[in-house]
């Protein structure tokens, strides 16, 4: 069954005497690209974090429905999940194409190869730069590595904290037309990002974190314009 709507009531995540997040009640549903936007530090890698399952709250609960069924944690769920984070999760030792192959069987892909042509070649990282090993890529190959990897297993969820990092513009552009597909494709789709030219005329819910606390929220049918988002930000997130 396909994830239709996420959803985190009364999160709260600290850290010792920190507060990361204090008390964020937001529904995401399937076929939208929700922007979490906010300063440094306002809470949005950690709120990534917890909807991965890669990082448990210290309270409330994280939802994930397909249909009037709840999904259960566990693997099953994770398989359906598709991650970009800070950390690449990439491996320097292994090339381009290795590290596909090696993330294909861990997901069990029966089309493992095949995945990981399409990707590189979606990612525009051509047969050359995949046979290098990728500690000798740039920070935007690197990107591009990862973005394929989070992608591989063509995940239902899509949580990618700061994508554009590194990409020159044709690496950005590549990237945006990547998740309109995704959102067209139904995909549950949250971007936490400072590049409002990106994720313009795609990114129909916006979410304003500040301190922890949802400062802002809206949505509608239509996406934003990039002067829509900017004038949000700098109204609520400052």
């Amino acid at each position: 069954m396909r994830v239709e709507s996420l959803a985190v009531s009364k999160l709260a995540k600290r850290y010792g005497a920190s507060r990361a997040l204090a008390g964020v009640d937001l529904t995401m549903t399937a076929g939208r690209m929700c922007a979490l936007l906010g300063p440094n530090g306002a809470g949005k890698s950690t709120l990534l974090g917890i909807l991965s399952t890669l990082v448990r709250p210290t309270a409330g609960r994280v939802t994930f429905r397909a249909g009037d069924k709840e999904l259960e944690p566990g693997p099953a769920l994770r398989q359906k999940i598709g991650v970009l984070a800070h950390e690449s999760f990439v491996y320097g030792e292994l090339t381009g194409w290795e590290n596909l192959l090696f993330y294909a069987r861990l997901y069990h892909l029966e089309d493992g190869e095949a995945r990981a042509r399409q990707l590189l070649d979606r990612v525009g990282l051509e047969d050359r730069a995949a046979e290098r090993q990728a500690r000798t890529y740039s920070r935007g190959m690197t990107q591009r590595l990862a973005l394929a990897r989070a992608l591989l297993h063509d995940p239902e969820v899509l949580l990618l904290d700061e994508p554009f990092t590194g990409l020159d513009r044709t690496g950005a552009a590549a990237l945006a037309s990547t998740l309109a597909d995704s959102k067209a494709q139904g995909k549950v789709m949250v971007v936490v990002t400072h590049d409002f030219d990106a994720i313009a005329g795609v990114a129909d819910h916006v979410v304003v974190l500040r301190r922890g606390k949802i400062a802002f929220e809206t949505d509608r049918r239509d996406p934003f314009s990039r002067d829509e988002l900017e004038e949000m930000y700098h109204r609520h997130a400052e």
